[in-house]
């Protein structure tokens, strides 16, 4: 990983260490498509833009059309996953382009969400919370790393939201607001511990 990548990103010191050890695995494993999307002249860039379109358009289709919803914020996770690696490939990776994908994953977070608050499915307290709390979160992550005091660990629950509604929408109806309780739970620790340490970096 580049000198710049550890700076200011979002990532706790366990995930790093977890990112690193794997790096050489996922370019390998990614190797055939890497070099057909840098054929195509496809950047990080464009990826993390496609990402954030296929989330975005959760929210409209959710209102009529859940399973195509739930096929774009599918996409939208798996081509999150390929800018990271395709950026390492073709030696561009940085703190900006890290910054820029973070923050298309959390107007996806804070959209589905606020989608979800409008049609009744999410209660209007936790969804607030959830978003917020989220937010705050890997905000502080990114302080804390700039300070080099950066979170032993970090919980990232946009995954088991993202598959409740599944469940939510055609198995447990009623059931979703629960997992945010718990999700927002877990990141107000993670709002203080982060306050904690960016206060004592100062």
């Amino acid at each position: 990983m580049s000198d710049n990548q550890d700076k200011a990103d979002v990532y706790a010191a366990r995930e790093r260490a977890w990112m690193v050890r794997t790096q050489q695995w996922r370019a390998w494993l990614f190797a055939p498509l890497l070099r057909l999307l840098a054929a195509c002249k496809i950047t990080p860039d464009h990826l993390t833009i496609l990402s954030l379109l296929a989330g975005l358009a959760f929210c409209p289709l959710y209102v009529s059309f859940p399973a195509w919803a739930m096929v774009c914020l599918v996409l939208h996770v798996v081509i999150d996953g390929l800018d990271g690696p395709l950026a390492r490939y073709l030696g561009t990776d940085s703190r900006m382009g890290s910054f820029t994908d973070s923050m298309a994953d959390q107007a996806v977070i804070a959209a589905s969400t606020i989608t979800l608050m409008h049609l009744d499915v999410v209660a209007m307290l936790p969804g607030v919370l959830y978003i917020t709390t989220y937010t705050v979160v890997v905000l502080f992550a990114m302080a804390r790393n700039a300070l080099k005091a950066p979170y032993s660990w970090l919980f990232r629950p946009r995954f088991y939201v993202y598959g409740w509604i599944i469940v939510e929408t055609w198995w447990w109806p009623g059931t979703i607001d629960y997992l945010l309780w718990a999700c927002v739970t877990v990141l107000s620790l993670k709002v203080l511990s982060g306050f904690w340490g960016i206060r004592k970096n100062m």
